[in-house]
């Protein structure tokens, strides 16, 4: 854990109808002093939303190596390299030639996201995909963050439905092309 974290627990039911993914687990996360509300939620969510065996929360942003989430298999081999925010260039391409599979999820204004890397050397670019959310879905689900949570996140047709403490928001989730 970092110096200086918030530790944030998350008890998770996640139901995933699209993927076939339907899981409950516990979660500890270390919120970086650095680190905003929102980027841990966004975190969270991608986490959820990328459930899988082998997936991991990396050192966060103190590893300048490793992207925000990684997923390996049994054999240790990275098979996705989930990045969080608005990630640089450079970073997308490296991320893209160690993992079969590179994403971003952004709390941020995507178009404002995607623009620095227009014109970049991004290997892959055109398997990398972008995701977001509904406008105002992070800034009004954050208010709800305590330090113990209860989350239940379902999704269905490409539409997060989220429980967060007692408060149920909703958001499509926006799949955008890089290339």
């Amino acid at each position: 854990m970092a110096t200086g974290a918030t530790i944030h627990t998350f008890d998770v039911q996640l139901a995933d109808t699209d993927r076939g993914v339907y899981e409950d687990y516990s979660l500890r996360v270390a919120r970086h002093p650095s680190e905003t509300d929102a980027y841990m939620l966004t975190r969270l969510l991608a986490y959820g939303l990328e459930f899988t065996e082998g997936i991991a929360f990396s050192e966060g942003l103190s590893s300048t190596e490793e992207p925000a989430i990684i997923v390996r298999d049994l054999t240790g081999r990275l098979t996705a390299w989930i990045e969080i925010g608005a990630p640089d260039a450079e970073r997308l391409h490296h991320g893209s030639r160690l993992a079969e599979r590179t994403v971003v999820y952004t709390h941020r204004d995507p178009a404002k996201v995607m623009a620095p890397w227009a014109g970049k050397r991004i290997h892959r670019s055109e398997d990398i995909r972008l995701f977001s959310f509904d406008p105002g879905f992070i800034e009004q689900a954050v208010p709800l963050l305590e330090r113990r949570n209860t989350v239940t996140m379902t999704v269905t047709e490409h539409t997060l439905y989220l429980d967060l403490n007692g408060m149920t928001l909703s958001s499509a989730l926006h799949e955008h092309e890089l290339a």
